[in-house]
Formats: C-alpha cells, sequence, structure tokens
C-alpha cells in the first residue's frame, strides 16, 4: 500500500518506476503527474492522471493505443501485461483459440488501424473472444471511443493495485 504522504515524498525516479507504465508505454503521462505534485489525496492523484489522459487529443490517444499489445500472441509484454494476460489465462489457448486470436487482432488493427484492447483483469479468454467477435463489428469512432474507455479502466486498475 502506497498513501499520499508517500507519493509526494518519492523523487521523479522512484515515482516513475512505480507509476511509469500505468499507461502501456507511456512513461510522458507519469512525467506530466510528477509535476503536478504534490497532490491533496490519493482521490486527486488518480484523478489528475487520468485527466492528463483524458485530456490528451485523438492523435495521441491513438499512439497510445498503438502501444497496447495484440492479445494473446505477443511475445514481448510489459511485465503488467504479461500478468494480465496469464490471469486471463490468454496464455494457455488452445491451437484453436490461438489461432482466432490471431485472425481477430489481424483483422481488427487491418479495420481500425490499432489493436484491440480490453481489460482483462477478471475476464477468462472465452469471454474476451466473445467480446472481440462483437467489437470487430463496431464503427471506428465507437471502437475508438470503446479502446480510449478501455485504456483508461487499465490504467485504473493498475493504478489501484499500486496503491491498495
Amino acid at each position: 500500500m502506497i498513501d499520499i504522504k508517500k507519493i509526494n515524498n518519492l523523487d521523479k525516479s522512484e515515482f516513475l518506476t512505480i507509476f511509469g507504465n500505468i499507461f502501456e508505454k507511456s512513461k510522458w503521462i507519469s512525467e506530466k503527474a510528477f509535476d503536478l505534485r504534490p497532490y491533496e489525496s490519493l482521490e486527486s492523484f488518480i484523478s489528475k492522471v487520468l485527466g492528463i489522459y483524458d485530456n490528451s487529443n485523438n492523435e495521441t490517444i491513438l499512439k497510445i493505443l498503438n502501444l497496447h499489445p495484440e492479445l494473446a500472441i505477443e511475445k514481448k509484454l510489459t511485465s503488467n501485461s504479461e500478468a494480465e494476460q496469464s490471469k486471463a489465462n490468454l496464455k494457455e489457448c488452445t491451437p484453436e483459440e490461438f489461432n482466432e486470436f490471431k485472425k481477430l487482432n489481424f483483422d481488427y488493427k487491418k479495420k481500425f488501424n490499432f489493436p484491440f484492447i480490453i481489460a482483462v483483469k477478471g475476464r477468462k479468454k472465452t469471454e474476451i473472444l466473445n467480446i472481440f467477435k462483437k467489437r470487430i463489428n463496431n464503427s471506428i469512432d465507437t471502437e475508438f471511443l470503446e479502446a480510449k474507455n478501455q485504456v483508461k479502466k487499465i490504467a485504473m486498475f493498475r493504478l489501484e493495485e499500486i496503491i491498495k
């Protein structure tokens, strides 16, 4: 558990080590959050971190979306993504499931120009696969907004893991 006093007293290196991957491979968000200290409460800290992301333009959001790994097939994952995908059993796909994820990932990326993103915490691979099959039929605007919201959900889960 980490409290607001400790967060406010971290040096930049420690802060980035702890919070640098809240948003997948987007340490710049944590760098901006570091510069906003001191925080009055954990709630204000979380609000400001999420606000940096929320206030990013669509071009920046697209870059963040494209930093996320493809589900079930990506080999080089951050430790956060590795743990999240493992808990959802995405590392234990049958050959059929693997091929289905591979095809969906390819088709999705071709259609939307970013990878399929879902907060996998608390979900299992069958549920994720079913959601994937539905979301690939969305419009670009609907799916961009959904992916943006899923990234925010992932960040929230990661923050909760750190501060609980």
